[in-house]
């Protein structure tokens, strides 16, 4: 049942609204979702919104999971960050196409919950770190790209030294109005593509919490 319910989210809520990207797609259709979200959550977990997770967070709706995912171009031999694990799911997700997932959870139950699930769905090629986001991973640096999965209120620089020259990043900027934006690392900074409103947590640093 949960094949022909995740058929059905790809087909309706993803690519009836443009994503093409056959990796994507591909991740999106075998990543069970379902075992990223609360019990309680079970029948809500393939329609088209987000869900609570706990300690203030949420998992994304599947179509900007796959949104984001397709935005960054990603390629198999790709080294990502991605901050905000979550639940694991994004990460997940991301895992499917590339090589390596790093990914940086504040919340430390959610970064153990993470980390216990996606090994025990046998992704050896994600490492979830506990630890502030707007940090990065400076030693594991530089990225092929960045995704963020939390809204700062301004782009990070922090994160966008983190790139390849030619590397992306996906990122929702702003506080109560919230930009999706598409940043990639140039030879002198970085340029900012605006792609669309969009509503996520807010990106806190850990002295915050």
């Amino acid at each position: 049942m949960t094949i022909l319910k995740r058929q059905q989210m790809v087909a309706e809520q993803i690519v009836a609204r443009g994503v093409t990207d056959p990796g994507v797609l591909a991740a999106m259709l075998k990543v069970e979702r379902h075992l990223f979200v609360p019990i309680a959550l079970q029948k809500a977990v393939y329609a088209d919104e987000p869900l609570p997770i706990g300690y203030g967070q949420t998992i994304s709706q599947p179509y900007i999971v796959a949104y984001m995912t397709e935005a960054l171009r990603l390629e198999p031999g790709d080294r990502v960050l991605e901050i905000g694990a979550g639940s694991g799911y994004q990460s997940a997700v991301l895992a499917e196409i590339v090589k390596e997932v790093y990914t940086i959870e504040l919340v430390a139950e959610l970064a153990e919950a993470a980390r216990e699930r996606l090994a025990s769905l046998g992704y050896k090629n994600v490492e979830v770190i506990c630890g502030d986001g707007y940090n990065g991973l400076p030693d594991k640096a530089p990225f092929a790209a960045i995704m963020v999965t939390a809204a700062p209120s301004e782009i990070p620089v922090e994160l966008t030294a983190q790139l390849n020259v030619g590397g992306r990043m996906i990122v929702p900027v702003g506080s109560f109005f919230q930009e999706l934006q598409l940043i990639v690392k140039t030879e002198t900074g970085f340029a900012a593509k605006p792609l669309l409103p969009v509503r996520f947590v807010p990106m806190v640093r850990s002295q915050e919490k």
